[in-house]
């Protein structure tokens, strides 16, 4: 079956290009605005599971694959998509010198079967003691206003870090791979099982 992720993330299509196995993208329209008390892996199970239902309608005969994430403080707030520098810099106050979970949920929708693997992901980042000028400095090099929590780990971001506890990074940047291939054997994907040739 062919495969679709439901994602309008350059991140995550670039994870998912490296397992070598087609597939096209489609941005699902939903509203991804929290309920009241929703915890934060309530949301992001929610809305992970919403992008794979809401691409089922375009798509009917296909492996859809969803994402979304979530970082909390340990205060259980949760820290969003800054999109302005003024909101990147107050997040990354309040992450100065601490330890940050993210919730990545993954979802593996069958849309000819209609069945569903969904899971969420942790992964902890503990940050440095930061200066207001190194804070300010990496804003503006990198700008990471679409990134949940101000940072690109990928990129300038690993400078922002003390440590970093998870099993796997690609969960950091969006979409935890290890995981995504685990969900595609149960589905009779491998991609290190090349099927033989068609004899004509």
């Amino acid at each position: 079956m062919p495969l679709v992720l439901a994602s309008s993330s350059p991140y995550r299509k670039q994870i998912l290009e490296r397992i070598n196995i087609p597939f096209t993208t489609y941005s699902p329209d939903i509203d991804e605005s929290a309920h009241k008390n929703e915890s934060a892996k309530e949301l992001v199970t929610r809305l992970t599971g919403e992008k794979a239902w809401a691409t089922k309608e375009n798509f009917p005969n296909h492996l859809i694959i969803s994402s979304d994430q979530v970082a909390t403080l340990d205060d259980g707030t949760i820290l969003t998509k800054p999109h302005t520098h003024e909101n990147a810099i107050k997040q990354l106050k309040k992450c100065n010198s601490k330890t940050i979970t993210f919730l990545t949920g993954l979802s593996l929708l069958n849309s000819n079967t209609n069945k569903q693997q969904l899971i969420v992901e942790p992964f902890e980042v503990t940050f440095r003691s930061l200066s207001d000028s190194e804070i300010e400095n990496y804003l503006r090099i990198e700008k990471p206003y679409d990134c949940a929590g101000s940072f690109k780990v990928e990129g300038l971001g690993i400078c922002l870090f003390e440590k970093l506890n998870g099993n796997d990074i690609n969960a950091l940047v969006g979409l935890p791979l290890i995981r995504l291939l685990e969900l595609l054997r149960n589905e009779s994907i491998n991609p290190l099982i090349i099927p033989p040739p068609r004899h004509i």
